[in-house]
């Protein structure tokens, strides 16, 4: 374990298949579901997560880790303001989020060497270095297999809900055919991916046709069905031999089954059963309706939920999401935060007064940070003067819930936000506090086809906070 140290912490007292999964559903599971591996086991007190992945990478200087004596160069135009814990301060621009402090704890030693965004989004999804040349941010079959593919396969789950679930898309760059590296089964294989939950991103709202029976279709129908994709199965085994492939097949038919006939997963993603006063207090966007489906994921059994960042700058060639390469400030407090203050602060609330936040780890991440000195170019020759490049060196993730104390601040950079000073925090350390949390033996073990060898989940320390 990681010990914290306290002189850093501000006090206190608030509490391989050859077949595709598409060429399986083709020869006969139900739907339009793509749906992974489980290994069930009863219901538990084993908590949940939920992962909240900024885009990007948010400028950790603006937001988390200001730094008002630095030159005006490094400390930019946004201001301090005090939060619900006397000594924590954070970006002017979150006054809501400023309430909730004593809820969460900003790991401010985070730090990696990857300036690339595909292979950074990877180490912060796996919890592993990149494994090839980062020479591409798109996904390739060598990926380490993100936290949420290793929760589908290793982790504990409720009957009729998949462990792992990831809305309302894949984080993917305009332009680019592939999803960025890291968020699927990659080298475990694509058996093992979460359960994606899209949602059509211009309306926010979720298709459910594949997650809940039909009003004319009678549960005596379904197993008249059940009954046929069995033969179909047993031609597959006669045809193929018995093994992993039609093993594969059999699961993602059982959850299928289980899902249509359960009914909560659909129930979950239908916004119009909340209150429109909460539904408001998220806000009417991408990401704020995300959140509100994560809350009531978490409340049906979902063990981790991945919520990618998404709005409207996917259109922007330069600057997309938290990557400002220009106008930083007018974006950060014209286009990001507002959104992101009132979703997070309405998030973290909302669990707390459900009495969820207790056994739910929260975690906000992105890539990387932004480089301390404003205009300067460190990876991106596009990056002018009015905006800040990639900086993995040293940047900051919030986690609140899961038994985590609030209301600290866990390790400390230099004058300028560049280096970490004390107590440096790894991806693997991230995805390993995660996997605890979650009841995941990290030391556990699978078959890494690629390499040939065996490989542990995580190679990581879980953080004691």
């Amino acid at each position: 374990m990681l010990g914290i140290s306290t002189k850093h912490r501000v006090p206190t007292g608030c509490g391989s298949s050859h077949w595709t999964r598409r060429e399986l559903l083709r020869i006969g599971a139900v739907g339009l579901l793509g749906l992974p591996h489980l290994a069930y086991s009863a219901p538990s007190r084993v908590g949940s997560c939920v992962f909240i992945f900024l885009f990007g990478g948010p400028s950790h200087i603006d937001l988390w880790d200001l730094k008002p004596q630095a030159p005006a160069e490094i400390r930019g135009e946004f201001r301090r303001i005090a939060t619900s814990v006397p000594g924590i301060h954070i970006c002017e621009h979150m006054p809501l989020l400023a309430q909730h402090m004593h809820h969460v704890c900003l790991i401010r030693s985070m730090t990696h060497p990857m300036p690339v965004h595909g292979p950074a989004c990877s180490q912060m999804y796996t919890g592993r270095p990149y494994p090839l040349a980062p020479t591409t941010d798109q996904a390739r079959p060598e990926d380490w297999p993100s936290l949420g593919a290793l929760v589908t396969r290793f982790g504990r789950s409720v009957p009729g809900i998949p462990p792992a679930v990831t809305v309302p898309w894949y984080t993917q760059f305009m332009g680019q055919e592939k999803r960025i590296a890291g968020q699927t089964g990659g080298r475990m294989g694509e058996a093992f991916n979460p359960l994606l939950l899209q949602a059509d991103l211009r309306s926010g709202r979720w298709h459910t046709a594949g997650l809940e029976l039909p009003d004319h279709l009678a549960p005596s129908r379904l197993q008249e069905r059940r009954r046929l994709l069995q033969r179909v199965e047993d031609l597959a085994n006669r045809l193929l031999g018995p093994g992993r492939t039609v093993q594969f097949y059999t699961q993602y038919q059982t959850l299928s089954f289980q899902l249509l006939a359960d009914g909560r997963l659909a129930q979950a993603l239908d916004l119009d059963r909340e209150p429109p006063a909460v539904r408001d207090r998220y806000g009417d966007t991408i990401f704020g309706k995300s959140l509100l489906v994560a809350r009531r994921l978490v409340e049906a059994g979902v063990r981790l939920v991945t919520v990618n960042w998404y709005d409207e700058s996917f259109y922007d060639k330069v600057s997309p999401h938290w990557d400002l390469h220009y106008h930083i400030f007018r974006l950060l407090r014209e286009r990001m935060l507002p959104v992101f203050d009132r979703s997070v602060s309405a998030f973290i609330g909302d669990l707390h007064a459900r009495g969820l936040l207790a056994e739910t780890l929260v975690v906000v991440t992105g890539e990387f940070g932004r480089s301390p000195k404003i205009g300067a170019i460190t990876q991106n020759n596009m990056t002018e003067k009015t905006g800040r490049d990639h900086w993995p060196h040293a940047f900051t993730v919030l986690v609140a819930g899961g038994g985590i104390p609030g209301g600290q601040v866990y390790g400390r950079t230099d004058r300028y936000a560049a280096y970490v000073q004390d107590d440096p925090v790894t991806p693997a350390d991230l995805a390993a506090t995660v996997l605890a949390h979650l009841g995941i033996d990290r030391h556990r073990r699978y078959f890494d086809s690629f390499q040939q060898q065996w490989q542990e989940l995580s190679e990581g320390k879980p953080l004691s906070l």
